[in-house]
């Protein structure tokens, strides 16, 4: 690979940098505003969808756009697809009610779904081997930072000024990005005859969706599980789904190659991947659960206890790049499931009364664990093949990781919620408590409204279930430990056949 000029690919990094954290802190800022939105617009029931809006369509067009990437060239992708982003920004920042808020969400994840995958695959193509360890530790960084000042942002903006900041602040780093990417990423393509593959686009975005759409509303009141309209939904995606690889099986240009699977290391880490990344919403999601429900403590405390995940993370990542170069794909994915576990057990043996140092230390072992693997992951889907089909691998793994944190959110919010009604029928002294008093024990103020020393009780069954949980998750991990003993044990490189070709 012919490298561009240093100061080039400087600038190049600085855009991509700047485009990693205007999508990374939108996933974070917007959470404190969830009050402010429902006291402007109501419609509480709708809260949720704000996000999920969000990740759906981010999960659904990015292997679309990442197969694009491939036929086009990375650069249209990214610039159109960070065009997409801030258009959807500025309309969420100008929205007069709910639906028009959720409708400019699910643009904004449009447009991430092109931006996200196609800057890992740029630094894919501008850095060799040796060099993508260290930049992507430089991303997880922004991440990690993100994720520390992200909440802090979104609450000095409801504050101080208004909820709708939280979408336009970020309008300057996205006009920066764009310009940095246009004037300095020079792309040298051959011209080839195109085939575009709009059956497998059409059954792969209809299919995926309905799939995506149980995932996020299954379980509940509204539609339970063996309801008509859920089973129906949930055999028509995978009939479209089984039809989509069909179609791609026969396609000259599918937007999902199959051979990617005849890929060793890329098989093993997708499976790998959807485990990894269900640990990883599990953790975020429910450890700050734990820390206001069970041990008392307030939202703020919840993200400090997260802190030291970031900086594991980060730590994680660059000795990950630069250890798979010498050591292989199998010793350094072993070592990052071996911290996994390490922080997974030591969470499953907490209880109420564990020191917070101990949940830091455990929490910071669990993002070294996540900063080897997932850098790992990404090395693999750029480095296993060539240029023709990286934005295809890369998209691939990004779409994995979303729909490994889409399931993990689905099983265990069933998991979570069962182990509370059960705990609840099966304990004398719960009487006329339900399993909506567990929402008000997680609020300052709703926590004078429960019943008479029901608070004690309420905060032991919400400690067995989340106790139980986190049980599932050492086993998830321990699992994951067997999976990535089938990796190859070499630093992973382009095969035979797969395009591997130069840049200016």
């Amino acid at each position: 690979m012919n490298v561009l000029k240093q100061d080039k690919r400087s600038y190049i990094l600085v855009g991509i940098l700047l485009s990693t954290f205007m999508a990374a802190i939108e996933g974070t800022v917007v959470g404190p505003a969830g009050p402010a939105i429902i006291s402007s617009f109501g419609s509480v029931s709708l809260m949720s969808w704000i996000f999920t809006a969000y990740l759906l369509t981010m999960a659904v067009t990015t292997p679309i756009f990442g197969k694009i990437s491939d036929l086009y060239g990375r650069k249209p992708v990214f610039l159109y697809g960070s065009l997409i982003f801030l258009a959807g920004s500025l309309l969420c920042g100008l929205s007069q009610n709910m639906t028009q808020l959720i409708i400019f969400r699910a643009i904004q994840g449009i447009g991430a779904g092109a931006v996200i995958p196609v800057t890992f695959t740029i630094v894919g193509d501008i850095y060799n081997l040796e060099e993508r360890g260290k930049i992507q530790g430089m991303i997880s960084s922004v991440w990690g930072i993100s994720s520390l000042i992200g909440p802090l942002l979104g609450g000095y903006f409801v504050d101080y000024l208004s909820w709708h900041w939280i979408f336009v602040f970020n309008v300057p780093f996205a006009l920066l990005s764009i310009w940095l990417i246009f004037r300095y990423f020079k792309e040298e393509r051959t011209t080839r005859e195109v085939s575009i593959d709009y059956g497998g686009a059409a059954l792969f975005t209809v299919g995926m969706t309905a799939l995506l759409f149980a995932l996020a509303v299954g379980g509940g009141e509204t539609y339970s599980w063996t309801s008509p309209f859920m089973l129906s939904l949930i055999i028509g995606s995978v009939v479209l789904l089984l039809a989509f690889l069909v179609v791609e099986s026969k396609v000259k240009e599918p937007m999902l190659p199959l051979h990617l699977f005849k890929i060793r290391d890329i098989t093993v880490s997708t499976v790998a991947n959807i485990l990894v990344s269900a640990l990883i919403i599990g953790l975020t999601t429910y450890l700050p659960l734990w820390i206001q429900g069970v041990r008392g403590g307030n939202a703020t405390l919840s993200g400090l206890t997260l802190a030291p995940m970031s900086i594991g993370w980060l730590i994680g990542s660059i000795i990950s790049g630069r250890l798979i170069v010498k050591s292989g794909s199998r010793k350094t994915a072993i070592i990052g499931v071996v911290f996994l576990m390490i922080g997974a057990v030591g969470l499953a043996y907490m209880h109420k009364d564990t020191a917070l140092g101990v949940l830091l230390v455990f929490t910071f072992i669990y993002g070294v664990g996540f900063g080897y693997i997932s850098t790992l992951f990404q090395i693999i889907a750029q480095s296993s093949v060539g240029y023709q089909v990286r934005g295809a691998s890369t998209a691939l793994n990004s779409f994995i990781r979303t729909f490994g944190q889409t399931v993990g959110v689905a099983v265990f919010g069933l998991w979570v919620n069962a182990g509370i009604a059960g705990r609840l029928a099966a304990e004398p002294d719960a009487a006329g408590i339900t399993s909506d008093d567990i929402n008000k024990l997680l609020s300052p103020h709703g926590i004078a409204e429960l019943p008479e020393g029901s608070g004690g009780l309420l905060s032991g069954i919400l400690e067995g279930s989340l106790n139980s949980l986190f049980v599932v998750m050492a086993v998830m991990a321990v699992i994951c430990l067997f999976i990535v003993a089938a990796f190859r044990n070499a630093p992973p490189e382009p095969e035979e056949g797969t395009g591997e070709r130069s840049l200016p």
